[in-house]
Order: C-alpha cells, then sequence, then structure tokens
C-alpha cells in the first residue's frame, strides 16, 4: 500500500462479496438464450448494496419533510437527516470544526466549492483528472499541469507550480484519490504537504477512492473531500462535499431559497434582505434528499462493517487475476501513468488490438452478459495522454460509421465489493475468444453505437 491509504493491510482474510441489487438479473444475449449480468462498469456506477437497499426501505413509510416540520415524521426524519450527516463524517475522518454538505455528487460537490473560492484564488490541477474535477473552475485562475509519470514527478511538477505563484493570494490544489480511468492510487497525503507548504489548500476527488480504501480527512491532510453516492453502493442523486467550513461560511449560498435563508424581509427600496445560514444549510436550500444521505450513511456503516481491510484483500486478489489473465492475452494493452507495478484499485482501461473499444464492449455485451465502459471515461485529456495522442486530437466515446478498427479509446472493467469471481473469470474468458478467434456476430454502427447486425 502507499503512503495515500490511510490503514494498511495485515494479512487480512479475504470476505465473500457482499450482497447487492442485480445480483441475480439475467439478460438476453444477441447469440441466444440469456445469462446471468456481469456488472462490471462499477467506476461508473456501482450497485447498491442490499442492506442499503433494506434500510431505506425500511425508513420509507416515515418519510417526513426536515428542519422546522412540528409533525412526528418530520422530526423523525430530522433527526435521520442529520444523524446521518454525523456518520458520513465519521466515516470520512473528519476534524472537529469541518462542514459536511449533502449534495447531489462530486460534480456538484465541487462546482459547489468552485463557487465558494475566494476572490483571485489560483487553482492548480492535473490534467489527468475527470472532467468533474477539471473543468468546475473556469472562473478561477487555473492552472492546469501535465500527467506525471510517477509519485514523486507528481509531487515535483506541484511544487514548482506553487513556487511560481503569488505567496499571498489563495489557492486550490485538486486531486483525485484514484484515477478513474487507470485505478492508480495518488500520492494524496504527499501533494497535500506540498500544497501547505507554498500556502495553497487543497480538495480531494475520493468518487474513486472512498468506495475501495478508507479516505480520513484527518490523516491524509486535505481540507476538503468530494464523492458521489452511487459509486459508494447507495442509489443515484446523493454526494457530500466536507472540509474546512471558512470559504464555505464566506460564499454566497450555492442555491438561493428556503433553508438556506434564516430571515427575508420587505427593505425599503420595495425589495427584499436576506441573511443566510453560516452552517451547512446555508448551501443546502430547498427540501434535501434526506433518503440519498441516509442511503450514503447506510452505505458507509455497511462498508466499515464489512471490514474495510478485508474488503481491499479481496479486490486486490481480483485485480492481480485479472492483470495476469490480460497479459496472457495478444494485443492487450493496459493504460497506466505509474507502471506495472503501482497500487490500484479495481479499475483497469486497455486497449485491444484491431478493436475499436465500443465494437469489443458491444460484443462482450451481446454475446456473454457482461457490461464494462467503452470510450474516454470524461477524462479526455488524460486518455489522450495515456495513448499518446496529440492534445487535440479529437475522440469518440461512440464509433464513427465507417472504422473497424483501433481508434482513439479505450475498454475499462471496474468491479468491487459485490463483484463475484465468476465475472472476473468470464471476463477474461470472453477477451481471449474476441481477441484470438473473433465474435460471432457482424456489427453495425447506429448512432454513433456498436449493436450487433441483425
Amino acid at each position: 500500500m502507499t503512503a495515500t491509504a490511510v490503514h494498511a493491510v495485515a494479512e487480512p482474510t479475504i470476505c465473500a462479496p457482499l450482497p447487492v441489487l442485480g445480483a441475480d438479473v439475467t439478460v438476453p444475449l444477441a447469440t441466444g438464450g440469456e445469462r446471468t449480468y456481469a456488472a462490471l462498469d462499477y467506476a461508473a456506477s456501482a450497485p447498491a448494496l442490499q442492506r442499503v437497499w433494506d434500510d431505506v426501505a425500511a425508513y420509507a413509510p416515515y418519510y417526513g419533510s426536515v428542519h422546522r416540520g412540528a409533525g412526528h415524521l418530520s422530526q423523525l426524519s430530522t433527526d435521520l437527516f442529520e444523524k446521518s450527516r454525523a456518520t458520513v463524517a465519521a466515516f470520512l475522518g473528519c476534524r472537529p470544526d469541518d462542514e459536511l454538505l449533502f449534495t447531489r455528487s462530486t460534480t456538484d460537490s465541487l462546482n459547489l466549492l468552485a463557487g465558494a473560492l475566494p476572490e483571485g484564488c489560483e487553482v492548480f490541477v492535473f490534467e489527468t483528472e475527470h472532467h468533474a474535477a477539471l473543468l468546475p473552475w473556469r472562473s478561477a485562475r487555473l492552472t492546469v499541469l501535465d500527467a506525471p509519470r510517477s509519485h514523486d514527478e507528481a509531487v515535483r511538477t506541484l511544487e514548482r507550480a506553487l513556487a511560481a505563484r503569488d505567496p499571498y493570494g489563495p489557492a486550490l490544489v485538486c486531486v483525485t484519490g484514484a484515477s478513474n480511468v487507470t485505478g492508480e492510487i495518488w500520492p494524496v497525503r504527499e501533494l497535500a504537504a506540498a500544497a501547505h507548504a507554498h500556502g495553497a489548500r487543497i480538495v480531494l476527488d475520493a468518487a474513486q477512492l472512498a468506495p475501495h480504501r478508507p479516505v480520513s480527512l484527518t490523516e491524509l491532510d486535505v481540507d476538503w473531500v468530494a464523492f458521489s453516492g452511487h459509486k459508494l453502493y447507495a442509489p443515484f442523486g446523493s454526494g457530500v462535499l466536507a472540509g474546512r467550513a471558512d470559504w464555505l461560511r464566506a460564499a454566497e449560498p450555492y442555491l438561493a431559497g428556503g433553508g438556506a435563508s434564516r430571515t427575508v424581509t420587505r427593505a425599503e427600496d420595495g425589495g427584499v434582505e436576506v441573511a443566510w445560514h453560516t452552517g451547512a444549510a446555508r448551501h443546502e436550500a430547498g427540501s434535501p434528499n434526506v433518503i440519498g444521505a441516509y442511503a450514503v450513511a447506510a452505505a458507509c456503516t455497511a462498508l466499515i462493517e464489512a471490514g474495510p481491510e478485508r474488503l481491499a484483500a479481496r479486490e486486490e486478489a481480483l485485480l492481480e487475476r485479472l492483470l495476469t489473465g490480460l497479459a496472457e492475452l495478444p494485443g492487450i494493452r493496459v493504460l497506466n501513468l505509474f507502471g506495472d507495478g503501482a497500487d490500484r484499485v479495481g479499475v483497469v482501461s486497455f486497449t485491444a488490438e484491431g478493436w475499436h473499444s465500443s465494437h469489443l464492449a458491444a460484443a462482450l455485451s451481446a454475446e456473454y452478459g457482461i457490461g464494462v465502459r467503452d470510450g474516454l471515461f470524461c477524462a479526455h485529456p488524460l486518455v489522450r495522454t495515456l495513448l499518446e495522442a496529440e492534445r487535440t486530437e479529437p475522440g469518440e466515446c461512440g464509433a464513427p460509421q465507417e472504422t473497424d478498427g483501433q481508434a482513439l479509446s479505450a475498454v475499462r472493467v471496474s468491479f468491487g465489493a459485490g463483484t463475484p469471481e465468476e465475472h472476473v473469470e468470464r471476463f477474461l474468458g470472453a477477451v481471449r475468444e474476441l481477441v484470438t478467434t473473433g465474435a460471432r456476430l457482424d456489427y453495425r454502427t447506429v448512432d454513433g453505437r456498436w449493436v450487433p447486425a441483425v
């Protein structure tokens, strides 16, 4: 494990897959018949844990509006909402004075933080980031750093950039914890130390890290962390931003409306005057997603009780089998920044010689019942770098109508706590057949996607 991981794994017992929704779902095959679906697209959205779904279903009859309601269900829901906040804060190792906000997603969280930046703030981000972390800072003084090829180079690159900035103005570094393309874990603690040494703050995009490894603001010494519930085995529609309160309290509310406002009065000029809340409510206007917040908290609890070390050990065994199996196949190139031995979570992207990624992904689905992701993974600059393409070269997440060969895109296979060993073995067997003997069906493109020509 690298210094980024919060706890070392010391010969833990490997656990069984955690029960998830959809584990028994069957899908039709274009070759005939049905097969149990192999969900290997966890990096996009992980299936909800059965435990989380059961907890949400048990609460649903008691649903009520939160904060200010006098009725029993309203009070119960308010208590559940705030206890969920405390549960997630504990999961993230929040400091006593940190603020935790419930949002819609990682993207929403980072856009919220972008709107809270002090005037004149400089932002530093590597080109390797997911678009959710690369794009929100357009109103700031943005510096995009080249992709590093080692942990040490990442730290040196950041230090050089920070040393050249205005030392008296505010600055923010945004960095991923684990790449959504390669799965590689970044040296978060070392980057945080570099940022703080140069008077900058740092926000961690933990969308891919939190579902696979423990994340602690205190131990990693980051200023904020953001993640999405739907990657942490909760349903869609919930996210978290947690960390230092001062910039958030000084900023205009993310949304103007009820809940964010403490008092609203008529002004002498005929308008209105507003005094805004200063705590979490300041940026949580409107009726909050109570069920979403509770689902995230339930997922945090389930992962803690399952044992992070045991889950990580099981994932590492699956990852080793996957990488070993891919290395045995002709024409397969696994993508990475930091080298073959880099610590990574269960996310692997690769290219297959002679195959467009969309064609391969379509064949895996249609002929084997396997769901993967293909394209540029909302990380276009990173994929261009990994494929050694020109920075301005266009790439497509679908397939050009007339191409049947290599293109600027890749296939991504990703897994997690609910993945059975059989799914990884089925995937390796399917890729082996496809790259050695070809697809059993003919394919064509429809609206930029490959589909069986049947």
